[in-house]
């Protein structure tokens, strides 16, 4: 490329020599050149386009990245303390509100379907008591998941209504819409495997994480899945540098501590490994605040509304 453009230069110049040495280019030699060097500098500046494109798009250990926020605001099952935990309305309002990440719970129902589900059975939630494993997903549909959630707040069933449990293939579509947040997935029971299979199969990698405290089940993902981000979730007590040791060697991205056990040191050392360190669950505003003025820069919470302003207003 470079060689035709400088010879399309080097014409131009004997062109100058033939118009009788006088130095000066022909009004059609000048269109020429001009016109040349247009053409040339548009197709340069397109591959560099082409190159800086292909070289954006990988993150830290290779995670694939896109132009998503990174607020550090992760919403706790969804924006839950508005809306039915691990519900759809609640996903689509940690979206609305800008959450970087929301956060889901995963099982498996005896028919091989992926549910978005914390407890193993239904009767928190809900209005029946289910075993999620041992019934199909026609027979979890029959369960309204959003009964606690009215109770709890004073609701009517017109102003907060029925809701059935969703498939993770459900929430994986309603992320896909937008380029914004990203679903982190905490597994449950053993069921990486299904659920990275179903996420290949929607072209939906750069849309999630994983998120557990079982070391295991998050060695899986890395293992089968290395861009995909991990967040490894640890007690309070936790031996930070052990677990600093462990998620540097399967290239996690944070640790998450339970938010008690949070002190200056851990943040410290997190920091210095390369990590992000994180806290869960904050759901207190002065809280909050003490997480992020000792150097927390991840919050799982279920309030991530309250979480944004803060942040929004340091």
């Amino acid at each position: 490329m470079y060689c035709r453009y400088a010879s399309m230069t080097r014409s131009a110049s004997v062109c100058t020599k033939e118009n009788g040495g006088t130095g000066k280019i022909s009004y059609y030699h000048q269109h020429v050149m001009q016109t040349t060097n247009d053409f040339w500098r548009a197709i340069l500046l397109t591959v560099a386009a082409i190159v800086l494109l292909n070289s954006e798009g990988h993150g830290e250990d290779g995670e694939t990245s896109r132009p998503f926020l990174s607020n550090g605001v992760t919403a706790h099952r969804g924006d839950s303390a508005h809306f039915p935990e691990n519900s759809l309305p609640a996903f689509k309002s940690g979206i609305s509100l800008g959450a970087d990440w929301i956060e889901l719970d995963l099982f498996r129902t005896k028919d091989g379907k992926l549910v978005v589900i914390h407890d193993a059975t239904t009767a928190r939630t809900g209005d029946k008591d289910l075993n999620v494993s041992d019934c199909t997903y026609d027979e979890l549909q029959a369960v309204d998941i959003a009964t606690d959630f009215r109770r709890r707040n004073g609701k009517t069933l017109a102003e907060s209504p029925a809701l059935q449990v969703p498939l993770l293939e459900d929430v994986l579509r309603l992320i896909m819409k937008q380029n914004r947040t990203r679903v982190s997935i905490q597994p449950k029971m053993n069921c990486v495997k299904d659920a990275l299979l179903l996420i290949e199969s929607m072209n939906a990698e750069p849309w999630v994480g994983f998120n557990d405290g079982n070391l295991q089940l998050m060695i899986e993902v890395k293992r089968s899945a290395p861009k995909v981000p991990v967040f490894w979730d640890r007690g309070a007590d936790t031996d930070i540098d052990d677990d600093i040791r462990i998620a540097t060697e399967h290239h996690f991205r944070s640790l998450v501590i339970h938010h008690s056990g949070i002190t200056p040191e851990k943040i410290q050392k997190i920091k210095a490994a390369g990590l992000e360190p994180g806290a869960w669950t904050v759901n207190d505003r002065q809280m909050m605040s003490q997480m992020l003025n000792l150097g927390v820069e991840r919050i799982y919470t279920d309030f991530p509304g309250e979480l944004l302003e803060i942040k929004t207003d340091r």
